[in-house]
């Protein structure tokens, strides 16, 4: 299969499978930045645990998995084989779109950072999220459509092929995708405060469960296409690749059900002993009150 004009093509085998990194400026970039952060997260951390504050293990484990899916994303041999393969690039998106963004969001790094900063920096993050631009930017409609429907307008047109001819686009494109993706998992698998729309836990399982018949649709475009997705593609690439979106976005989507399951029953059990609690105080109060005149009697 021939690459892009210009492009050396790039085998499919088990040796350019791990070697075939990259090291252009913006995977560069991509790097220092994940770099950065995991050291900015694990400093946050140590100072937490120096004050004698706990910070559970698998918020850092999380974060970090999140760390390395994106690098994984944007520099491994997953990025350098979308110059080829479609199946490559379905599993770029997948790790950028429902990988990366709900295990950044379980880490609650706004949480961390609030916690460990000093006052004027915690003044900032709380007037960022406390913002208008940001209650414009994160509000949940917008939000859902971009992220479910994002990916029908990239994916069906021939959006895909140009932003592939032009590698600046596409990286742009990638970062849109994450941070549009960040905005929809955060409310719903998060820990982190959220200032504006909150979630009930009902509305996030509902809103994971619809976007399965509407991922499984584009698959199934996807799958039911006579041509390629992009000039640089094959056929049976983009048909190979809508079977790696369809179960590849399900399987993702029943793992993200899960925290999110689990968060509502403890929820639920915390209500429910806060509840047992009120009942125990109102009952000892009339017990008293029954009781009180008998013991002044005696």
């Amino acid at each position: 299969m021939l690459g892009m004009p210009g492009m050396r093509y790039v085998p499919l085998d088990s040796h350019t499978a791990v070697a075939q990194w990259q090291f252009s400026p913006f995977p560069l970039l991509v790097l220092a930045a994940v770099l950065i952060t995991a050291v900015w997260y694990l400093r946050a951390q140590s100072d937490l645990a120096a004050r004698g504050r706990r910070w559970s293990r698998k918020r850092t484990l999380s974060f970090l998995a999140g760390l390395v899916a994106l690098d994984l994303a944007l520099q491994s041999p997953v990025a350098t084989f979308t110059m080829e393969f479609f199946q490559a690039h379905v599993i770029q998106h997948l790790l950028l779109m429902v990988v990366a963004p709900p295990l950044l969001a379980m880490g609650a790094p706004m949480t961390l950072a609030l916690q460990t900063s000093g006052r004027e920096t915690k003044v900032r993050l709380l007037g960022i999220l406390n913002s208008r631009a940001f209650r414009v930017v994160s509000h949940p409609v917008p939000v859902w459509f971009a992220y479910y429907f994002s990916m029908f307008a990239f994916f069906l047109t021939f959006a895909l092929g140009f932003a592939m001819d032009h590698m600046w686009l596409m990286d742009l494109i990638n970062l849109v995708f994450l941070f549009a993706s960040t905005l929809f998992w955060w409310p719903i698998v998060g820990l982190d405060p959220i200032p504006h729309w909150p979630m009930s836990h009902g509305a996030k399982m509902a809103n994971l469960l619809i976007g399965v018949p509407i991922e499984s649709f584009l698959a199934l475009a996807l799958l039911s296409t006579t041509s390629p997705a992009a000039p640089i593609y094959t056929l049976g690439g983009t048909h190979a690749g809508a079977g790696i979106l369809w179960v590849g976005a399900e399987f993702f989507t029943f793992l993200a059900l899960i925290p999110v399951f689990v968060q509502w029953v403890r929820f639920e059990e915390r209500k429910g002993a806060r509840y047992d609690a009120q009942l125990d105080s109102e009952m000892a109060v009339v017990q008293s009150d029954r009781t009180g005149p008998a013991a002044a009697v005696d």
